[in-house]
């Protein structure tokens, strides 16, 4: 008996199912493992500059409703909202630079860990205290960069050096501060902030205060969600996508393509 020939599938068909199973690798991976993040603006600096690229550590934390990338305006993991169960959960350590979900707008957020559940926090003339005592803060020279306009938004930074003409250098005093756990980063300043004063708070259980690095160009924690500039206040821990481990690319021009804008130095750096 003739044995039966499975017939091949055309080139189109072919070309549907790579595709197919590509986008779902593709998915599986963003939901599971690594998520893309564009640094878009400059809250995060010096540790992050704008057109920094890199990739999301979902895994370190394990996974929430906020873990589910949404599509099309579609969040697919919504159902979830509301529980503060993480599969494979772990929590933040103090330090560690985090992609999380804004409590309200649902927007991707990078920011720095200050504070855990429990921990008391305020600030006094910009210099920050946990739990009663004030970290540790150093100076560390000035950070200089060109007065433009940066970025796909073409945002100009703000700069301690009064208001340099564009092409000029743009400065803002740097310190290097050093959490209770040891952890150090740098922090910039550029002068008296109306967020260089803070009244003490209590983290509430379950959720975590955040803070950015350029600390008077930050709407971080020290903001209400509900005021004015959207600020994030507390962030839940279910809000947490993930731990900011890497940086992959760089590009410091308005397009990724320009590349003579790329930063070549900041390829696979670490981020601290």
């Amino acid at each position: 008996m003739a044995k039966k020939v499975k017939k091949k599938d055309g080139p189109i068909k072919e070309t549907i199912k790579t595709v197919f199973y590509a986008l779902l690798i593709a998915g599986a991976i963003r939901t599971l493992i690594f998520q893309p993040f564009w640094i878009p603006s400059g809250s995060m600096k010096s540790t992050l500059l704008i057109g920094d690229f890199l990739f999301v550590n979902k895994f370190a934390y394990g996974y929430s409703y906020a873990s589910c990338p949404s599509y099309f305006g579609v969040d697919f993991c919504g159902f979830a909202k509301g529980s503060e169960n993480r599969l494979f959960g772990a929590d933040p350590e103090r330090g560690d630079v985090v992609v999380f979900k804004h409590p309200l707008s649902g927007e991707d957020y990078i920011k720095r860990v200050i504070g855990l559940p429990g921990d008391r926090i305020k600030l006094v003339d910009s210099l920050l205290y946990i739990n009663g005592t004030p970290v540790s803060r150093t100076p560390d020279g000035v950070f200089v960069e060109t007065y433009e306009r940066q970025g796909p938004v073409g945002s100009t930074p703000r700069c301690s050096n009064g208001s340099p003409r564009l092409g000029e250098a743009c400065e803002k005093q740097r310190f290097t501060e050093v959490l209770p756990n040891g952890v150090s980063y740098s922090i910039l300043d550029f002068g008296n902030y109306r967020a260089d004063n803070f009244p003490e708070v209590t983290v509430p259980e379950g959720q975590f205060f955040f803070m950015g690095d350029n600390r008077d160009n930050s709407v971080d924690s020290r903001y209400s969600q509900t005021g004015p500039e959207r600020g994030v206040g507390f962030v839940p821990r279910e809000n947490i996508i993930g731990r900011a481990d890497r940086i992959i690319f760089s590009s410091a021009g308005r397009s990724m393509l320009y590349f003579w804008t790329w930063r070549s130095d900041r390829f696979f750096k670490a981020v601290e």
